[in-house]
């Protein structure tokens, strides 16, 4: 059985977007991503740890850990062995708290994290996972309560995928592009609604896939 660890945030959490509510588990792209893979004769297990508002490696003033790389080591060593570990963060950096934050800000941060998961202190003899860095859906005209949140983010996190790539490609990481099977919801151009974590599972499922069965041989 192939294990397949999600680090993320609300996007993968299944925030529906305009409430406080949550997708459940096959509906949210995690469990959808599952269902295919099984559903196709794969023997895999996603584990999930989605929290809302994690920040690559920025900490949030008003609400504790936030920050991405504080215990992913220790969270890396608890669900080993893994076979995977996608990394889909970088929404969160753009709030108000880090106005400094730009795409290639981002891009060092969700750097920082590859290299976290790399350097976990796994028992002797078990892999050190393939890693897949997943750039989020662009921001979009931000509404609602996070509207306040968000301003500026659409413009700072221009080039987001650019930058993504980039570091993906310099650390030897898998790579994929959310916005390619995506988009965020109209409701609050954050979160995805329920028919685009449908969309998204579905393409990281053939995304797994291949990378599956390229790290076996």
């Amino acid at each position: 059985m192939s294990r397949i660890f999600i680090y993320s945030d609300s996007l993968s959490w299944g925030l529906i977007p305009g409430t406080r509510q949550r997708l459940p588990f096959d509906q949210r792209w995690p469990g959808v991503l599952e269902d295919t893979l099984c559903g196709s004769g794969q023997s895999v297990r996603v584990l999930e740890d989605c929290l809302n508002g994690r920040r690559t490696v920025w900490e949030d003033p008003f609400k504790p850990g936030r920050n991405g790389q504080a215990g992913l080591a220790q969270r890396i060593e608890s669900q080993s062995p893994l076979d995977l570990v996608i990394l889909m963060l970088g929404t969160n950096d753009f709030q108000y708290s880090q106005p400094f934050v730009e795409a290639w800000t981002a891009a060092q941060g969700i750097a920082a994290l590859a290299q976290t998961v790399r350097q976990a202190p796994i028992e002797p003899g078990l892999p050190v996972p393939a890693i897949l860095i997943v750039c989020p859906p662009r921001i979009r005209a931000p509404r609602g309560p996070l509207a306040t949140k968000f301003a500026g983010a659409e413009e700072r996190s221009a080039g987001l995928g650019e930058a993504y790539q980039a570091i993906a490609a310099e650390l030897n990481c898998h790579y994929f592009d959310a916005e390619t099977a995506t988009s965020v919801s109209p409701v609050d151009g954050i979160h995805l609604d329920v028919a685009e974590h449908r969309k998204l599972g579905f393409a990281m499922a053939g995304v797994v896939q291949s990378i599956l069965t390229s790290e076996s041989h």
